[in-house]
């Protein structure tokens, strides 16, 4: 976006990963969008060659089969697949690498080892169990139940907006052990998909992400042993989950920035190509002005994310920053999308064209991650 810019944070390592990210994409991941979109759901294969390439777990420890990455490293990986267009793989390759960091952060040496390998070779893939139906981002107020039955635990309950729902084989799967509580009765579970009880409902219809499976599940007198329990204590979910968001909310305006820079160049480039009244769409002042305005909000975005990115890296990072750089950017990448979509004029509206989808897949970023107005009520209790 600015000439010659590089961030701060980026280094010779991170330029080489940009690279193969940007060969990875090409070759595995770009050409099997449509069929993706289709089919509702990505291929396991392209999990697979993710673990072979060392992409899939970038900033996990090697000791459990990672990259011995940072931030950073996921960070580079999530930019180069915003950038490409990708509105497919990753989504739930986003929401596989926060499963796997709850489990690498909270989780019992045991677990660490039994599925961290599997999750970053691709052999496993995980999704994340919060929200319920009528709950969204109330998780204090859940309704699935994990109750004590001497060494085992018996859920009960539904889950749903579930990324990699029809695909996953684990869920970081959040629960009420002690229904009497609020936060504090909130604990979490290492769930295998296999354990008997569990169904997956129909895939969801989305306005977008059609790539990117998104179901409804079920749990009916699962049974689970003691030891799925996270980190192997109770009532400390509800804080695991507080201190996780902070990465998805980083991520999340890494993604968006991309997403505005991906959907200034294309419709750049179609201002360039296209022609009207005698003369090119980008000789028209109108146009020229609102790509200036398109091309400033996303490079202020940029920069912003990688101010947020610098201060996860540096171990600064707030709850306030996390969440002003995801409702913000979230926020102008809508508006942004928006603009360059009316640029198109009737070619916009189709969905052959990039910025189609850019738009309906757009709508879901002030949503996830926790709503944007409950960001900005978090930021306001600091003020």
């Amino acid at each position: 976006m600015i000439d010659g810019y590089q961030p701060r944070w980026m280094n010779e390592e991170l330029l080489a990963l940009q690279d193969m990210a940007q060969r990875f994409t090409a070759e595995e991941v770009t050409p099997h969008q449509e069929r993706w979109h289709t089919q509702g759901a990505t291929d396991r294969e392209v999990w697979l060659k993710a673990g072979a390439a060392g992409i899939l777990l970038p900033d996990i420890s090697s000791d459990y089969g990672g990259s011995d990455g940072t931030f950073a490293h996921e960070a580079v990986l999530a930019h180069q697949l915003c950038l490409s267009g990708d509105t497919s793989w990753r989504c739930g390759k986003q929401i596989h690498v926060i499963a796997a960091h709850y489990i690498e952060r909270y989780g019992t040496e045991e677990q660490k080892l039994q599925y961290l390998p599997k999750l970053a070779s691709g052999e496993y893939i995980a999704g994340m169990g919060m929200t319920e139906p009528g709950g969204g981002t109330d998780l204090q107020n859940m309704r699935t139940r994990a109750i004590k039955q001497g060494d085992h635990y018996l859920i009960n309950g539904a889950k749903t907006f579930i990324t990699n729902g029809s695909t996953a084989d684990i869920l970081v799967l959040a629960a009420k052990t002690d229904p009497k509580q609020k936060a504090k009765g909130v604990s979490l579970f290492i769930f295998e998909t296999r354990t008997s009880g569990f169904r997956v409902g129909q895939r969801l219809k989305k306005i977008g992400l059609h790539g990117s499976d998104t179901c409804e599940l079920f749990f009916e007198d699962c049974l689970v042993p003691e030891s799925a329990l996270l980190g192997g204590a109770e009532g400390r979910g509800f804080y695991q989950m507080m201190q996780d968001l902070t990465y998805e909310r980083t991520l999340t305006g890494v993604n968006c920035a991309a997403v505005m820079q991906h959907a200034y160049e294309v419709t750049r480039d179609y201002a360039n190509d296209r022609h009207m009244f005698d003369k090119r769409l980008i000789d028209l002042q109108h146009v020229r002005f609102e790509l200036a305005e398109v091309k400033t909000a996303a490079t202020v975005a940029r920069i912003f994310a990688d101010f947020a990115i610098e201060r996860y890296l540096d171990g600064s990072i707030s709850t306030d920053i996390a969440s002003m750089s995801k409702w913000w950017i979230s926020e102008q990448q809508c508006e942004v999308v928006n603009r360059c979509l009316q640029l198109f004029g009737g070619h916009g509206y189709m969905l052959e064209y990039p910025i189609a989808r850019m738009y309906v897949d757009a709508r879901i970023e002030p949503i996830y991650a926790g709503a944007n107005e409950i960001l900005k009520e978090l930021i306001g209790r600091a003020l």
